[in-house]
């Protein structure tokens, strides 16, 4: 389903119901607890007035909306105001990584309500891995049912079926069904994606209820960690492209002869921007990231690079100010004047967990495929 949203014309046939109520409980998001009247709802949707009372009729009776009061209007009776009521759901996040887990538990608004850490070692072992995630999970939801867990790691993996294959590192992994694997554990619906696509997710839809540095555009979210990737958003959208592998920036080769990556290549971003951080020469690992967000630019004419991972986070001013002088020399060698900008994602530690949950919170507003 295509991302929907304020402006986003609905549809009044039976078949796409579900989309309509996507359109109205989206509007009832980025409203707020201020809420939002029906004739506001049915004036940015296209919706008829009588599908809107509908559609907030079986929200309300679904204990997803309530009424936020009522707001004076130009002529007539004052209009009922209608919210989303933010308790009426929840989903877990769940981000994996090389050492480390987090999970947070998230309400419809996206709002973290609770959040557990642990230690986690991805080489031990499936079995060990998931009953430690599944144990995690378990401890947070304290009697909490949520709509169901997403999971975001290092990739590659195909996102539609659940399977990981070779993440860098630690090939066992390759053929693993994680989604059922969890999924059977926990008995609760599981989706699972690449930790740079979670993170971006998260960032297109805070933008969409206002709370994000942009609004339907084109970025590309670079995580620098234990790893190095991307998360590519264009026209507002997650791009995963065919076999959902889209993003695998760590690996593109810069250094012919250069040193050896666990991926099996030579120079790869990856290995001489850990590397150099290894070294304790972050001026020259920002430098390595720039170059390849100076690829990015230039393949995919994006509107904004955002940076996260806990390598960035450790030195934040010497990553953005690293990367955004190799883009501006870009931009002064082709002219034109336009640099692209750089910035810090939101979210901070725990933002790859938080874009976990929207893989289940954002397609029930249209925000997304999940």
């Amino acid at each position: 389903m295509p991302a929907g949203g304020a402006g986003t014309p609905g549809v009044n046939l039976p078949a796409l119901r579900s989309h309509n109520a996507a359109l109205v409980l989206d509007l009832l998001r980025t409203a707020g607890a201020a809420g939002i009247s029906r004739l506001e709802l049915a004036e940015r949707t296209g919706l008829t007035p009588q599908a809107v009372s509908k559609i907030t009729a079986r929200l309300r009776a679904d204990g997803l909306a309530a009424e936020a009061g009522r707001r004076a209007s130009t002529g007539g009776k004052p209009r009922t105001v209608l919210r989303l009521v933010p308790e009426a759901g929840h989903a877990v996040g769940l981000h994996l990584d090389r050492d480390e887990l987090t999970a947070v538990l998230c309400d419809l608004t996206g709002a973290v309500v609770a959040e557990r850490r642990a230690p986690l070692d991805l080489g031990a072992g499936a079995d060990a891995v998931v009953e430690g995630a599944a144990g995690e999970v378990e401890a947070l939801l304290g009697g909490v049912s949520p709509l169901g867990v997403g999971v975001a790691l290092p990739g590659p993996l195909d996102h539609t079926l659940g399977v990981l294959h070779r993440v860098t590192g630690f090939p066992e992994w390759d053929g693993f069904a994680l989604r059922d694997a969890l999924a059977g554990r926990l008995g609760l619906p599981v989706v699972v994606d690449k930790d740079t696509n979670a993170a971006a997710l998260g960032v297109a839809v805070g933008a969409g209820s206002g709370s994000g540095p942009v609004g339907g555009g084109s970025f590309a979210y670079l995580h620098l960690g234990t790893g190095l990737g991307a998360g590519l958003v264009i026209g507002g959208t997650v791009h995963r492209g065919t076999r959902t592998g889209a993003g695998e920036f760590g690996h593109q080769v810069i250094q012919l002869d250069g040193p050896l990556c666990e991926c099996g290549n030579r120079g790869c971003i990856e290995v001489l921007c850990l590397d150099a951080v290894g070294r304790g020469t972050l001026d020259e690992a920002a430098r390595v990231l720039g170059a390849g967000a100076a690829n990015l630019v230039g393949l995919l004419d994006i509107d904004l690079v955002l940076l996260g991972g806990r390598t960035v986070a450790a030195q934040e001013d010497v990553f953005v100010r690293g990367v955004g002088a190799v883009l501006g020399e870009r931009a002064r060698r082709e002219g034109g004047g336009t640099v692209v900008p750089v910035g810090i994602a939101p979210g901070g530690a725990r933002g790859v967990a938080e874009g976990a949950a929207q893989l289940l919170l954002a397609p029930l507003f249209g925000r997304g495929d999940g």
